[in-house]
C-alpha cells in the first residue's frame, strides 16, 4: 500500500511505474488487441510520414458540439459497423512518436528500447515491425555431421525453403542405400540359414549366425543416417519476418542449446549435429528478437546476447556443464535480428550497461506515453479499438453505441488527467472482455451499456477489492470517525496499488521531551514519506508560538498495513495533525484530506485524487481537501458526485480554515501562519485560480 506514487508531486506526468509483465502481442490477445490505431508500412518513401489511417467520418458531421461528442462524430449502430484493420500496425493506438521511430528502425534495420507502463503497447509494436520487414531475405540453416570433428557440427545456410527440400534428397538417399542393404543382408541370411540346414544340418548356429549378421547390418545402416542434416531453422512456413519473444527465457531457450545423450558410446548415441536445438537468437535471424522486462536475464545471457548482436552469428553449444552436449559446439550460427528491448523504468537501472549501449548506439530509445490527448479522432479510434476486442475474441457480441461511450468516459477516468485517455489498453481490453461476457451470458445480441457498468464493478483489480474489504471492516469495528471532532487526529487519503483509495487516519501527539526534542513518526514510513514528514516539521516549527525544541512530536498513521505509506501526499495530513495538538484545537472528523506541502506551505498536486475522493465518499465522510492544481484530475463516479464536496487548496492556512474547528481559535492561527509565512490569501476558500509552483 503507498500513500501515494513517486509522481504525486508532478500529476501532469500521468505515469506510473509498476512491475507487472506484460503479455505479448504474438501469445495473448489482451497484447494483441490492446493499443489498436495506425500506421504505414515501409514499403514507402521517406517522404511517407502519415502514421497510421484515421477512422473518417461518413457524410457531413455537426462538428460544433463535437466536443461533447463522446465518439468523435461517428454514427453507429454497434461496433458491427466499424471497419477494423487487417495489418497490425493498423490498430495501434496512440504512441505516435513510438511508432515512428519503429517505421524508421524496420526500415533501416535499427535495435529499439521501449520503456514504458505494461499494457501500453510494447510487444505489439514489436510483432508490427516484423511484419514491416521484408520476407524475401529469410534463410533456412542445417546442421551436418563433421565426420573429422563430430563434436563441431558444420552449419550451412541456404534460401528459404530449400532446407526442406535438401533433408528430403537426404533422406531419400538414404532410404535406397538401406533398402540395398537391406535387401543384401536378407540374401546373406538366407544363404546362412540355407547353408547350416542343408550342408551342416546345424540349425542353432545358423539362426545364431543370421543374428550377428542382421546386427551387424543394423549397426552399419546408423553411420548411413548419420549423414542426414539437421534442419535447424526452416522459414518456409514465414509469411513475414519471424518474431521471437524471448521474454523470460533461460539461456538455452534464447542462445541455443545441444541436448544430452545418456547413451554417448557403443554405437547407441545420437549424432551430436541431431542434437543442435536453435535458439530465439537464431530463430529471430532477419527478423525481430523480442524481449520484455530485460533486465530479468542474467548478466551471462545479457553478454552473450550483446555478443551475438555485434557479431551477427552466436555458436550453438549446450548450456549445461554436465551434459554431453556441453562438449559439443558448432560452427556460428546465424542470427542477424532486430532487437528490442522493453522494461518498466527499473529495467534501465538493472540492464548491462554495455548491452543497453550497443541498442543506443545502433538504434532508438523510446518511452511510451501513458495517456493521450482526447480529440474527436481518438476517440473514433477508440470505437474501433471496441470493434478490434470484439473481432479478435470472436465470441463476443457487438457493443452498442451507448456501451461504447460508457468505455470512452472509463477510458477518461483511467487516464487520470483532464482531456486525456489512458493509453493501457491491456486493462480497457479486459473490461471489453468481461462486459461482452456478461451479455454473452443473458444470450444478447448486442452488449449494452449496463452490461459495461456491471463489468466495472465485477472486474476490480485485486487492490480495488482490497481496498473496499479494508473499509468495509474499519466500519464493521467502527474505526473509521466521520463525524465529531478530535484534537490531533486527521482522516488522510492514501492509494492502494493504481486504482484503489483508502482512508488513512493520521493521529498526532505533543509530549515533554526527556532529551532534545525529536519528531517520531510511526507507521512503516518508506524514503519519501519520511522526507516529507521531515519537511512539514519545519512548518510546525516556524509556525507554532511554543518553544518545540524540548517536545516529542509523535505522529502515527493508523493501520499503514504491511506495504507501509510511500509518497508526500500526506504531507497536509501530518501537518494539520500536528498542529491542531500543538494548539490544542480540535479537528473535523467528517473530512479527509490529501496533499503534498512544501516548506513555505504551499499545498503542491498530487495522483491519484480521484480514487482517493471515492475513498472518502466510502467511508461515509462529506467534505475532500484536494489541491487546487488537483481539480481538472477528478473525475469520479456519479454515484458519489452528490455525496462528497469537494473543497480545493492551495496554502496550508485554507487547509485549516476549512478543517479546524472553534472560530476563535481557529482564526487566531489561520492569521498566524498567514502573517509567518508571508503568504496572506485574500480569496475565498475553494476559490478557482492557478496551480502553486511546485518548487
Amino acid at each position: 500500500m503507498s500513500d501515494n506514487t513517486e509522481h504525486d508531486a508532478a500529476p501532469d506526468a500521468g505515469r506510473e511505474n509498476t512491475d507487472a509483465g506484460e503479455a505479448t502481442a504474438a501469445d495473448s490477445p489482451a497484447e494483441t488487441d490492446d493499443e489498436r490505431a495506425s500506421e504505414p508500412t515501409v514499403d514507402g518513401d521517406d517522404g511517407d510520414t502519415t502514421l497510421g489511417s484515421d477512422v473518417e467520418v461518413e457524410g457531413e458531421s455537426n462538428l460544433d458540439g463535437e466536443e461533447e461528442d463522446l465518439l468523435g462524430g461517428l454514427e453507429i449502430d454497434s461496433t458491427a459497423d466499424i471497419e477494423v484493420p487487417d495489418r497490425l500496425v493498423d490498430q495501434v493506438i496512440g504512441q505516435d512518436h513510438a511508432r515512428d521511430v519503429i517505421k524508421k528502425a524496420a526500415k533501416q534495420r535499427r535495435h529499439v528500447m521501449m520503456i514504458g507502463s505494461p499494457g501500453t503497447g510494447k510487444s505489439m509494436l514489436a510483432k508490427a515491425m516484423s511484419q514491416l520487414l521484408p520476407r524475401e531475405e529469410l534463410q533456412d540453416v542445417l546442421v551436418y555431421h563433421n565426420p573429422d570433428d563430430g563434436n563441431e557440427p558444420k552449419v550451412r545456410t541456404v534460401p528459404s525453403g530449400k532446407g526442406e527440400q535438401i533433408v528430403d534428397a537426404h533422406k531419400e538417399e538414404a532410404r535406397k542405400r538401406n533398402q540395398m542393404r537391406t535387401f543384401l543382408m536378407w540374401i546373406i541370411i538366407a544363404i546362412v540359414i540355407g547353408y547350416s540346414l542343408i550342408i551342416a544340418q546345424q540349425i542353432l548356429l545358423g539362426i545364431l549366425a543370421a543374428g550377428v549378421i542382421y546386427l551387424a547390418f543394423r549397426y552399419g545402416s546408423r553411420g548411413s543416417d548419420a549423414m542426414i542434416p539437421n534442419l535447424l531453422i526452416s522459414t518456409a512456413s514465414q509469411k513475414t519476418a519471424p518474431f521471437e519473444d524471448a521474454t523470460g527465457a533461460h539461456a538455452g531457450a534464447l542462445l541455443g542449446d545441444v541436448r544430452h545423450d545418456p547413451f554417448q558410446s557403443g554405437g547407441m548415441e545420437t549424432p551430436s549435429h541431431d542434437r543442435v536445438e536453435a535458439g530465439a537468437i537464431h530463430k529471430a535471424n532477419k527478423g525481430v528478437l523480442f524481449v520484455d522486462e530485460i533486465n530479468t536475464l542474467d548478466i551471462r545471457s545479457q553478454q552473450k546476447l550483446m555478443t551475438a548482436i555485434q557479431e551477427g552469428e552466436f555458436s550453438i553449444t549446450g548450456q549445461s556443464e554436465r551434459s554431453s552436449g556441453a562438449m559439443v559446439q558448432t560452427e556460428p550460427v546465424p542470427c542477424d535480428f532486430i532487437m528490442i528491448a522493453a522494461g518498466n523504468l527499473d529495467a534501465m537501472e538493472n540492464m548491462h550497461p554495455a548491452l543497453r549501449s550497443r541498442i543506443k548506439g545502433y538504434g532508438y530509445e523510446v518511452y511510451m506515453d501513458d495517456t493521450i490527448e482526447d480529440d474527436p479522432e481518438m476517440r473514433r479510434k477508440y470505437a474501433r479499438f471496441v470493434a478490434q476486442e470484439v473481432e479478435n475474441d470472436g465470441r463476443l457480441p457487438h457493443f452498442t453505441e451507448e456501451a461504447v461511450e460508457e468505455l470512452i468516459l472509463e477510458a477518461r477516468r483511467r487516464a487520470g488527467r483532464k482531456g486525456h485517455l489512458t493509453l493501457k489498453f491491456r486493462d480497457l481490453g479486459g473490461l471489453v472482455r468481461v462486459a461482452g461476457d456478461i451479455a454473452r451470458a443473458e444470450d444478447r445480441e448486442q452488449t449494452e451499456r449496463k452490461d459495461v457498468l456491471q463489468a466495472k464493478r465485477r472486474s476490480r483489480s485485486i487492490e480495488q477489492q482490497l481496498a473496499d474489504n479494508y473499509i468495509e471492516r474499519r466500519k464493521d469495528y467502527e474505526l473509521t470517525v466521520n463525524q465529531g471532532d478530535v484534537i490531533g487526529r486527521v482522516n488522510g487519503l492514501a492509494v492502494m496499488g493504481e486504482d484503489s483509495g483508502i482512508v488513512l487516519p493520521v493521529m498526532a501527539e505533543v509530549s515533554p521531551s526527556q532529551g532534545p526534542g525529536q519528531v517520531i513518526a510511526t507507521g512503516q514510513l518508506k524514503e519519501m514519506a519520511e522526507e516529507a514528514v521531515q519537511n512539514v516539521s519545519a512548518i510546525i516549527k516556524k509556525f507554532s508560538d511554543e518553544d518545540i525544541s524540548e517536545k516529542d512530536v509523535h505522529i502515527q498513521f493508523v493501520q499503514a498495513g504491511e506495504g507501509g505509506v510511500d509518497g508526500d501526499s500526506a504531507s497536509i495530513t501530518v501537518a494539520t495533525a500536528v498542529i491542531s495538538a500543538i494548539e490544542d484545537v480540535p479537528i473535523k472528523q467528517n473530512l479527509a484530506m490529501t496533499g503534498s506541502l512544501s516548506v513555505r506551505g504551499d499545498v503542491l498536486p498530487v495522483g491519484g485524487v480521484t480514487h482517493k475522493i471515492e475513498a472518502a465518499a466510502k467511508a461515509g465522510l462529506d467534505t475532500v481537501i484536494i489541491p487546487e492544481a488537483n481539480t481538472q484530475d477528478v473525475m469520479i463516479e456519479e454515484e458519489y458526485e452528490e455525496m462528497v464536496e469537494i473543497i480545493p487548496v492551495s496554502h496550508i492556512s485554507e487547509v485549516l480554515e476549512v478543517a479546524l474547528s472553534g472560530e476563535t481559535e481557529k482564526d487566531s492561527l489561520v492569521d498566524r501562519l498567514k502573517s509567518i509565512t508571508g503568504k496572506a490569501l485574500e480569496h475565498e476558500v475553494g476559490r478557482q485560480g492557478g496551480s502553486p509552483s511546485p518548487q
